[in-house]
């Protein structure tokens, strides 16, 4: 059978599990009880089928289910549907893992230009990446493309939005994308650095394939987005069908599911299409275990059948001390992400900005 295999943690007690797992499997393709299953092809082909059941170390169940693909009718919503829908609003389970046929790998395709094409876009092509956001929520386009042009000329490699930019009467998208993309071409012709600068796509789906629209007919070499603010099945459709860029996803609302972290990051945006995948890491203000981290990092950079390998950008809320530390942890295929603490002495960003490209370039070569 040509399946999907999913993994949940099961939060019940051990004599439970194997009941809890084919309710899942139940709940997950046909929702009607199992002796309502009659028609032969129903059975054979479309009911999913609890493979495995067993103790994880803390004493919770994990168990995994194969879902013949075609239940996922190669459908980017219908996917989500099968892996985690109705179960998702049971507080006893949560999706840790998932396997997936070549069949799903080719029809999703994932990355269009991945690890290689963002350091092709860059120019860099063997150490670790810088990025850092222009903010706060409340500064005009000019003042934006103050702190783009300043980052620019440290030598930082991408500049993006934040995530809270949207397009605001204050900082309307359409001017804030052309007047920091004029800025980045002025650094570039006094420097000779080209800073790529990634506006923020955000709002409805015909607002954010609008603002796609603008930002490539303006000059942008990348955008970024929040997958799960304006939903998985439009991300993949802006990475897959509709992007001529890089696409970074944003973290933001990723916190209001019950996917396991390195499941949905690593895999899940990676599957969908996302270039780069920004998350809060171990070295922040919200403290994900290295494990963890370690974990999201290897399923967005190993081999994935066809799919092309993502960068990890670990942010939240990173600090310049952390710039060594975590170059040796990630290793040279990660950007890293700094934003406020480039701002945090007024007067000296540009200095503070410089020695993050240096620790940055000394500890890629450490």
């Amino acid at each position: 059978m040509d399946a999907l295999r999913v993994t949940y943690r099961l939060e019940v007690e051990a004599g439970e599990a194997e009941e809890r797992a084919e309710a899942i499997a139940l709940e997950q393709t046909v929702e009607v009880p199992r002796v309502v299953v009659r028609d032969p092809f129903v059975e054979r082909e479309i009911l999913g089928r609890v493979e495995s059941v067993s103790m994880a170390d803390d004493g919770a169940s994990l168990a995994t289910i194969a879902y013949p693909a075609a239940t996922t009718a190669f459908d980017p919503a219908q996917l989500l549907n099968v892996v985690f829908g109705m179960t998702s609003l049971q507080p006893d389970a949560r999706c840790v893992d998932l396997e997936l046929p070549t069949s799903l790998l080719e029809a999703f395709s994932g990355p269009r230009f991945g690890v290689e094409g963002l350091r092709k876009l860059v120019q860099v092509p063997d150490r670790a990446l810088t990025c850092t956001a222009v903010k706060p929520m409340g500064l005009s386009v000019e003042a934006l493309a103050v702190l783009l042009r300043t980052f620019a000329r440290a030598g930082i490699d991408v500049v993006k939005d934040d995530q809270g930019l949207a397009d605001h009467a204050f900082c309307p998208f359409e001017e804030r994308v052309r007047t920091c993309l004029r800025a980045a071409a002025e650094v570039a012709e006094e420097t000779g650095h080209h800073a790529v600068y990634a506006p923020n796509l955000i709002g409805t789906p015909s607002a954010v394939f609008e603002q796609l629209h603008i930002a490539e007919d303006l000059g942008a070499r990348a955008v970024m987005t929040s997958p799960m603010l304006i939903g998985l099945p439009v991300f993949w459709e802006l990475c897959a069908e509709r992007s001529s860029l890089p696409v970074l996803a944003h973290p933001s609302f990723a916190g209001a599911q019950r996917f396991a972290t390195d499941l949905l990051f690593g895999s899940l945006l990676r599957l969908y299409g996302a270039d780069a995948v920004i998350f809060v890491g171990y070295a922040g203000r919200f403290g994900t275990p290295r494990a963890v981290c370690d974990s999201l990092a290897d399923r967005l950079r190993r081999p994935w059948g066809p799919l092309l390998p993502a960068l990890p950008v670990p942010g939240g809320g990173v600090q310049l001390e952390n710039v060594e530390e975590l170059v040796s942890f990630y290793g040279r295929d990660v950007m890293l992400l700094v934003g406020g603490s480039l701002q945090i002495e007024e007067g000296a960003e540009l200095e503070r900005s410089r020695a993050f490209v240096r620790s940055v370039g000394e500890a890629s070569r450490a």
